[in-house]
């Protein structure tokens, strides 16, 4: 799945190219900002989170993390990663042994520790995070994935609803819009912002305006802002490198970077998605842990896809 395109596969299985323009486009380039270029694993899960009954976090998804780190009851240290590098040190036992130095950089000070294990959960592109990786033996691989941009833009206004429709706001009736590769919008989505609250819909304030989520690939400009609505209070913007840019065939890194040195993000460059990052994190403990106890019949395990299949 890594190998083709989602529009190969589907084209395969018989869908049309008038469904593939108008349905799976929009989807795809509200999810990752792309077309049907994309490889067929990561359309898959586009798709998947266009459907009904998907679940949501109540409080919003930050607290995924908040809640893990309380309940791991980790040492969280907020800074930023300069370099890593392996070096060898002795035990109160007298024994040499290998541990990576951490250093980086919290506030106005640089610091350092040494650790048995590390897991990297950044993309290690350049312009994502800076961190080097000092007199490995072999060096560890660069990385060069393009990540694509995307700038969300968050407004409270009240749509123009004739830029998509010539129906009225009062008879509009839709809370989200997907565009197509052909259209000639500036924006790839634009939705209204529901509640991190359960059962909380979204409510206009005085005069029908809403909080509206809008997904482009540049900023956009007061004049594409005052084209989009009638009126505006205000906006905030935010411009991120959000996902790779899908381009099959797909090769992804290798989760063992070093010896106890594990990489994540790897997993980005099959499907770039929170549920993605869980699994690789899941995966990548499990790794770490049989490895350091020398547990290597649980690794690389023959018949485990069987195993799973009759454990589900």
């Amino acid at each position: 799945m890594l190998n083709r395109t989602i529009l190969e596969t589907l084209q395969k299985a018989g869908f049309s190219e008038k469904f593939l323009d108008e349905m799976i486009v929009p989807i795809n380039r509200l999810n990752y900002g792309q077309g049907t270029g994309i490889n067929s694993f990561v359309g898959v899960v586009s798709l998947a989170g266009a459907d009904s009954g998907l679940w949501a976090v109540e409080g919003g998804n930050k607290l995924v993390c908040s809640r893990l780190l309380q309940a791991s009851r980790s040492n969280l240290i907020s800074g930023s990663v300069m370099y890593i590098e392996e070096k060898t040190r002795t035990k109160q036992t007298g024994n040499p042994t290998k541990m990576y130095e951490i250093v980086y950089q919290t506030g106005s000070e640089t610091r350092s520790d040494f650790y048995d294990i590390v897991l990297v959960a950044t993309p290690l592109n350049r312009k994502m995070s800076n961190i080097t990786f000092l007199n490995f033996d072999p060096p560890i691989e660069e990385f060069h994935q393009y990540y694509q941009q995307i700038v969300s833009t968050f407004i409270r206004g009240k749509l123009n609803s004739t830029i998509f429709s010539s129906r009225t706001l009062d008879e509009f009736g839709l809370t989200t819009v997907l565009t197509t590769d052909k259209s000639d919008l500036f924006i790839n989505s634009i939705g209204i912002v529901s509640s991190v609250r359960e059962n909380n819909n979204p409510q206009a304030s005085t005069g029908g305006a809403f909080v509206w989520k809008i997904f482009s690939r540049e900023t956009l400009t007061k004049e594409q802002i005052l084209k989009l609505f009638v009126s505006y209070d205000y906006s905030v913007k935010q411009q991120w490198l959000a996902y790779p840019h899908y381009k099959p065939p797909e090769k992804c890194p290798s989760i063992i970077l070093h010896d106890r040195l594990y990489y994540l993000n790897g997993i980005e460059c099959a499907a770039s998605a929170m549920e993605m990052s869980a699994i690789a994190a899941h995966n990548a403990a499990l790794l770490a842990y049989h490895r350091w106890y020398e547990h290597t019949d649980m690794i690389d395990q023959e018949d485990l896809y069987e195993k799973l299949k009759t454990e589900l």
